[in-house]
């Protein structure tokens, strides 16, 4: 019975050719596999090389930066509050720990609230965090760029070695100085004419801490005309004051406008200019009669003659008043007089017998004498004998 081709014999040739393929295969397999390490219990001189520490390459080491900072919108106002906003990135290739971040502001500025320092436990290498600290320009900080640093202390393991660094940033915040260079409105005079002289005024006061700088002052209208149309003032300390005038003169009659113009460097150097709109009602000039030459007075009109009447009756009345007053005053003094002369009379009211009283000495050594007036009166006459050179 004849068998199928399927199943026909190998030869033994055949057989032994795919059996030496089959075996350089796997030798090769076994080539391209990697070689067990020995064990200690095998040989204790390979132990001792696979325990050695292995040597590797050391990485860079971390370095923290800051990358972007913010201040706000606008520089920092003396006296007032901002936020300061930082980025700092872990630019080195193993990670920092246990960092301390400080603020430190210096002579121009402060903490605005809480504490200048923050704690990091864990940067990535090539990460990166943002933190914002609440901050105040100081009053004394003058205008211009001031510094604020940031301080930066952490720990890394580098090759299985723990090891510390730092880093400190400066950061320049630009502080302003605000203005407060004042000038008051313009003072107009009470009246103007055309073509008379008129003066406008104005005063001005620097409030601020700086200084102001290149002053300017000119005035500018149509109908008007000025001998100095512009002035420079220079500059103006911090609490300085001042005042500056216009002198000009309106051409003719009605209204007039015209415009004060001032202009300034504040404390920070911006250029700032202020404009003072004025109106003048301009009245009508005064002729001038006398076209330029001095008048002499005109002589005063003389009184008429009823005034003259009127003043020599009044002085008239003034003499006779006088007269009997100084008459009247007369009586009166004599009057008194014969009162004192009455006074002599005797002691008990009677009148002394005539020469009763001469040759009496008085307690002073004087002598009492009678006489007589020239009107008949009996008079008392004191006689001093001291020396006997009167009687």
């Amino acid at each position: 019975m004849k068998q199928s081709a399927s199943h026909r014999a190998v030869p033994p040739v055949a057989a032994a050719a795919w059996i030496a393929l089959i075996a350089s295969v796997l030798a090769l397999i076994v080539a391209l596999l990697p070689v067990p390490l020995a064990h200690a219990d095998d040989d204790p001189a390979a132990d001792t090389a696979t325990t050695a520490p292995v040597a590797s390459a050391a990485g860079p080491v971390p370095n923290v930066i800051i990358t972007n900072f913010t201040y706000g919108d606008a520089p920092a106002t003396v006296g007032g509050d901002f936020t300061l906003g930082y980025t700092f990135q872990n630019m080195g290739r193993v990670a920092v720990q246990n960092m301390v971040v400080t603020v430190d502001g210096g002579d121009s500025f402060s903490i605005a609230g809480g504490t200048n320092t923050f704690y990091v436990d864990w940067l990535d290498a090539g990460y990166s965090l943002t933190q914002s600290v609440p901050m105040q320009a100081l009053g004394s900080a003058t205008s211009g760029a001031h510094g604020v640093t940031v301080g930066f202390r952490y720990e890394y393991v580098d090759a299985g070695v723990r090891s510390t660094g730092s880093s400190d940033i400066r950061i320049a915040v630009p502080v302003v100085q605000p203005d407060r260079f004042q000038i008051n409105d313009p003072v107009l005079p009470e009246s103007a004419y055309a073509g008379e002289e008129a003066t406008v005024t104005m005063a001005y006061v620097n409030k601020g801490k700086g200084d102001v700088a290149n002053v300017e002052a000119s005035i500018e209208g149509e109908g008007i005309e000025s001998a100095v149309p512009s002035q420079y003032l220079g500059n103006v300390s911090s609490g300085g004051t001042g005042s500056v005038g216009f002198a000009f003169t309106p051409l003719a009659a009605g209204e007039v406008n015209a415009t004060l113009h001032i202009s300034y460097e504040d404390p920070n150097g911006e250029a700032k200019t202020r404009d003072f709109p004025i109106t003048l009602n301009v009245g009508e000039s005064i002729p001038d009669t006398g076209e330029g030459m001095d008048l002499e007075p005109e002589p005063e009109p003389a009184a008429p003659l009823w005034a003259w009447i009127a003043g020599g009756a009044v002085l008239v009345v003034l003499v006779v008043v006088l007269g009997v007053v100084l008459a009247r005053r007369r009586r009166a003094r004599h009057a008194a007089r014969q009162t004192d002369d009455g006074d002599w009379a005797d002691w008990d009211g009677e009148e002394p017998e005539a020469g009763a009283l001469d040759g009496v000495a008085s307690g002073d050594g004087t002598r009492l004498g009678g006489g007589t007036s020239a009107d008949g009166d009996r008079t008392q006459v004191i006689i001093d004998d001291s020396d006997g050179a009167r009687r």
